[in-house]
């Protein structure tokens, strides 16, 4: 089995037991982007992975949630956010830069800009990753939108005067939590191969929840954010996929359905039988 992650912070709790040997990996762990992650698990790369929870909107047919897993908030998310010079009210016409990295927040911009900041920018995909920000600053624009531990980085610089927590903006517009990304396996992946490397994911999960002190310490140490800012950042994320988490993952496919983004469909997932 191929097994896909993100090598955010993010991420780290959910892999950390199989990172130390605690929990086995039934799988070969193939690390990369979102966006690069979501185009394996398409192209037949991977048989199983996290990805943008708009890849599983845009060919739900080709895949299988994993139950009870997710990378979620509700409320503010602080690593996905637009970042821009001016108000998000007065961007109207002005320019926004988005990276390759993430289809989700792609379209989650594009549903709080249309219909709570009811502004319509011009949307630019910049060449440069999330993660190389000189290059980002350098493009002209008004506004940024970055995802992942660039935007711990970015917030930290204090470089743009308006900061936009993408997370909090969709809870107070709904009152639900927001899913960006979930587990998925592709349909014609070994059942139960792809059973029991849930079922790792799960216990890794369980583990890493547990010990976020630690996993924060480390982060910090291997990214060079404050150990402040990784401990409240993971404390906000939820690794789970609830009734709750459901509701809000099923409320943002049916806008973007609405708006003509995403097929409407249903959500699958992966069961022994």
């Amino acid at each position: 089995m191929r097994l896909g992650r993100i090598p955010w912070i993010n991420a780290a709790p959910v892999y950390a037991a199989m990172d130390r040997g605690l929990v086995p990996a039934p799988a070969t762990i193939v690390s990369a982007t979102a966006a690069e992650l979501n185009d394996l698990l398409a192209a037949g790369e991977l048989d199983l992975s996290v990805v943008s929870a708009v890849e599983y909107a845009r060919d739900a047919a080709a895949y299988h949630l994993l139950p009870g897993l997710a990378i979620s908030c509700d409320g503010p998310v602080h690593s996905v956010a637009l970042f821009s010079k001016r108000p998000v009210s007065e961007l109207n016409g002005g320019t926004v830069l988005r990276t390759a990295s993430s289809r989700t927040s792609h379209l989650l911009l594009a549903l709080l800009c249309r219909h709570v900041w009811q502004v319509a920018p011009n949307f630019v995909t910049a060449r440069a990753e999330a993660n190389d920000l000189t290059a980002l600053e350098s493009l002209p624009h008004d506004a940024v939108l970055v995802i992942g531990d660039a935007a711990l980085h970015l917030r930290a610089s204090g470089i743009y005067p308006v900061f936009a927590d993408l997370g909090a903006a969709w809870k107070e517009w709904t009152g639900l939590p927001f899913v960006f990304a979930v587990w998925a396996a592709r349909r014609d992946a070994d059942r139960t191969g792809a059973l029991q490397v849930h079922q790792r994911l799960l216990e890794s999960r369980a583990w890493g929840v547990q010990h976020l002190d630690l996993i924060a310490d480390e982060a910090s140490a291997r990214t060079g954010i404050p150990r402040i800012t990784c401990r409240a950042y993971l404390g906000d994320l939820d690794y789970q996929l609830s009734y709750r988490h459901l509701a809000g993952l099923t409320e943002f496919f049916g806008r973007l359905a609405k708006d003509g983004l995403v097929p409407d469909g249903s959500l699958t997932f992966l069961t022994a039988a």
